[in-house]
């Protein structure tokens, strides 16, 4: 098998020949590469050369193209910081200073967006050069709940969710939102990216309460995987943090996979999962991949590879996007580990 064939069997819930890996690496490739920040985000050939050398060096199966979380939400007019050599980052400020302001939010257009083009054209790229040989997976920054945070602004959209008052102007954000990802899912299909995803971290425990979440994160999570599907696309949902008491809601958005943080129960990802939806996942980048000796990370690689031992749906990766100056001998020794090991 190849890296293609491994990762489309484990979701179509068949055995691979070996366990597959996908790796979040978008940092540690632009750094090895010697690709400032800068220069990838502007220049889809650089994005494209970071991946397939990424590749051609560690050999794993799966490509996150990914650029930054700010990219979408720079497209739809909120204001956004670009350092030299870190990932563009929202300034905090919104492109709206309240909730009534939504009533005056014109239809998105990402086609107009340099950021958006860029993305696109890097996964383009990518698919021409590696086919069906290597998986593509076409990342589409935040999903609806964390973009409507930067529209509004962080600090604003959590305080407007405090009172119910506002309820009703927060889910006309919220589908304004998803047009927006949705348009983006689509570009992204249309690429020939083998799947698509999105990152939802706002809309984390750590950040905001289930409850919460399930009334203004959750319906429009499933939106968007709609759109994948409609598009022909598998879809991964990842949410940052300790996401133990909305797994159940993760799984009921329809994903076919979960890309779930190091701060997760396994086991009970392992329980809820079961079955049904790949587990993508979940070594800590910093604490193991970056900061860790060979030696543990061989030894949480090992753990991991026991818990999903009895399912062929489980891909190895780090929880999150593993940083940028991750010892090269760490990869290498995750990536041995799920070659050694044979799933069921």
């Amino acid at each position: 098998m190849n890296g293609y064939q491994r990762i489309a069997a484990v979701l179509g819930g068949r055995p691979p020949d070996r366990v597959p890996v996908m790796l979040h690496n978008f940092l540690m490739a632009a750094r090895e590469a010697g690709v400032s920040m800068r220069e990838y985000r502007r220049n889809p050939r650089a994005i494209a050369r970071c991946f397939i050398e990424s590749v051609e060096r560690y050999g794993y199966d799966g490509i996150v193209v990914d650029v930054d979380t700010a990219t979408l939400a720079g497209a739809v007019g909120v204001p956004v910081d670009y350092p030299d050599d870190a990932p563009a980052r929202c300034s905090g400020e919104g492109k709206i200073g309240s909730l009534q302001e939504v009533a005056d939010l014109a239809p998105p257009n990402l086609l107009k967006d340099a950021g958006i083009e860029t993305w696109l054209e890097a996964t383009a790229i990518l698919k021409r050069h590696f086919g069906d040989e290597v998986y593509i997976r076409g990342n589409c920054d935040q999903a609806p709940y964390s973009l409507a945070a930067s529209v509004r602004s962080p600090e604003g959209w959590m305080m407007d969710l405090m009172d119910e008052a506002n309820h009703e102007s927060a889910h006309k954000l919220l589908s304004w939102c998803s047009g927006a990802v949705s348009e983006f899912i689509g570009l992204m299909a249309a690429t020939g990216a083998h799947m698509v995803s999105n990152g939802d971290s706002w809309g984390s425990p750590d950040l905001v309460s289930p409850r919460l979440y399930r009334e203004f994160a959750l319906p429009y999570e499933k939106s968007v995987v709609s759109a994948a599907h409609a598009a022909g696309k598998p879809y991964f949902l990842h949410i940052c943090g300790k996401t133990d008491r909305i797994l159940p809601d993760m799984v009921s958005t329809g994903a076919d996979g979960l890309e779930i943080d190091y701060k997760t129960d396994v086991r009970l990802a392992h329980d809820t999962l079961s079955g049904t939806t790949v587990f993508i996942g979940n070594l800590d980048p910093s604490g193991v991949l970056a900061n860790g000796t060979s030696a543990l990370v061989e030894e949480k690689t090992r753990e991991l590879l026991r818990v999903f031992s009895d399912t062929p749906r489980f891909i190895l990766n780090a929880g999150c996007a593993i940083p940028a100056d991750t010892p090269a001998d760490n990869i290498r020794a995750m990536i041995q580990k799920a070659w050694e090991h044979r799933p069921m």
